[in-house]
């Protein structure tokens, strides 16, 4: 801390009387006035320091937060003044970060999605086709209970692991679907699969263990693994495996550090399904490394196209007793806003999970949970309404697959669920933009398409694959429609580097 002292100028020596005030806990205030003498401060409380001070200033230190200096009085030696003024001073802070928060990369899903909507908001008619959110509304069925839930005074706070009516539709439901058998207590609700994920990440990662992430990833796995305090070790798939892990590739990156492999199936970004046999490969290689756990997000699962089929990991041989089963209401219900998702295991990593969110976010919301149990009484996979949003998904898909093959240069794979479209625009990297310039990666190409085509696309790089783009189709077949023309408009526009 530097006082600013209203000294004259000169030689002589000035007697300067303080006043220390502060606030703290402690007995006395450790600390130094310094210029050209140096005198410790007094243990009391309230003391008066007399110094002979030939500077404009001193400088003070200490550990206690809350002081104060009042500048009481100051003259010539031997002489004192009567007037009093206050002495400003200026603490520091330290604004450093945990190493931890300081590793994680923020998410450029939600950066370009803000981005994108703060020019619809200023006017701009841009396309966002970043977020993945259906655009359905949440089915009536669901939100009348929601409704009903506030009515009856359903507002309280939830069991902590969520209300036994939803964890029992949750069990009845994994049952059902899944071929999978769990107890009430095998269950915890959350604010989210992703709340989920973080959590299990939490719960069985030590530092220096490692997370085995096949890229192209949800972008958030490999900062939630970080966060974890564990080492993300990335995977690559080609698009010519329709982005599906090759299992030699997958053996050679597991050590004996791995303790976490997540797989997402129908993917977020690709939507690829893991096909049962390939999903047996994998099974008996993590079934050779007891180490090794394996969280299965099955956000999509609903959202899949005939004649791909679902598979829950846990329903193989051995490896329900090491699987961590993540699903949720978001995308197939359309209750991305209710905030509401689950996880299902063994009740000793359960129970862990049940713990971590006990101390942070407690039960999640019971108006949601109330909307979850109508979610889970409508059939069978959603029964009929879910049934016709995956039909509208599968025309979009059909709509964009044909599209982009007729586009140069740009590389497809068939998604097989979900609501993503993955596709290798590496081509067009060297080309020129009048107006913009060389477009150099997947990022300065969807920088590109937003100024120029204006829709709102994400990089590939955030996902694990620079030579790509995800596009979500979550969206009416007529803005899809509108953003091809904007989008082959802004291709057709590109030239080769050095073009004249």
């Amino acid at each position: 801390m530097k006082l600013e002292l209203d000294s004259n100028p000169g030689s002589q020596n000035y007697v300067v009387l303080f006043r220390v005030q502060y606030n703290s806990m402690a007995n006395s205030l450790q600390g130094s006035i310094s210029s050209s003498c140096n005198i410790p401060i007094r243990s009391n409380r309230i003391g008066i320091l007399d110094s002979e001070i030939p500077k404009s200033s001193v400088s003070f230190s200490s550990q206690l937060p809350n002081f104060s200096l009042k500048y009481l009085e100051k003259g010539r030696k031997g002489q004192s003044l009567r007037t009093s003024a206050t002495v400003r001073a200026e603490m520091q802070v330290d604004i450093s970060l945990s190493p931890r928060v300081n590793s994680v990369k923020p998410s450029k899903t939600v950066a370009i999605t803000d981005q994108a909507t703060a020019l619809v908001q200023a006017g701009v008619p841009v396309i966002r086709l970043a977020a993945g959110e259906p655009d359905f509304d949440t089915p009536a069925v669901i939100t009348e209970a929601g409704i009903k839930a506030i009515r009856e005074g359903h507002t309280r706070y939830s069991p902590n692991a969520g209300t036994m009516e939803l964890r029992t539709a949750i069990c009845h439901k994994l049952q059902e679907e899944n071929g999978l058998t769990y107890t009430p207590d095998q269950i915890v609700v959350s604010n989210g699969a992703k709340q989920c994920i973080a959590q299990a990440l939490a719960a069985v990662c030590s530092p220096g263990d490692e997370v085995i992430i096949p890229a192209p990833f949800w972008v958030s796995y490999p900062e939630m693994a970080r966060l974890a305090d564990a080492e993300p070790v990335i995977v690559p798939t080609l698009i010519s495996d329709d982005f599906l892990v090759n299992p030699e590739l997958l053996k050679a990156k597991i050590t004996e550090k791995s303790r976490v492999l997540i797989l997402c199936s129908p993917s977020n970004p690709t939507g690829s399904v893991y096909p049962r046999k390939l999903l047996e490969e994998i099974a008996e290689i993590v079934a050779k490394h007891p180490r090794l756990l394996v969280i299965s997000d099955e956000i999509y699962e609903h959202i899949i196209y005939a004649p791909a089929t679902h598979t829950s990991f846990a329903s193989l041989p051995g490896m329900w007793e090491r699987t961590l089963t993540v699903n949720g209401f978001s995308k197939a219900f359309a209750m991305t806003g209710w905030r509401l998702g689950y996880i299902a295991g063994p009740k000793h990593f359960i129970a862990a999970c049940n713990k971590i969110q006990s101390q942070i976010t407690s039960g999640a919301s019971s108006i949601s949970q109330k909307g979850g149990v109508a979610a889970l009484g409508m059939g069978y996979a959603g029964g009929e309404t879910v049934a016709n949003m995956v039909k509208a998904f599968r025309e979009r898909r059909d709509f964009l697959v044909k599209n982009f093959r007729e586009l140069p240069g740009a590389k497809i794979s068939v998604p097989e669920g979900a609501f993503y479209l993955f596709f290798d625009c590496s081509s067009y990297y060297g080309s020129e933009a009048e107006g913009f310039g060389i477009i150099k990666d997947s990022e300065s190409l969807c920088r590109y398409l937003l100024d120029k085509g204006m829709v709102a696309l994400v990089p590939g790089d955030a996902f694990g694959d620079d030579k790509c783009i995800r596009m979500s189709y979550a969206a009416s077949l007529s803005t899809l429609q509108a953003a091809m023309e904007n989008i082959k408009e802004a291709i057709l526009a590109l030239r080769p580097a050095g073009a004249v």
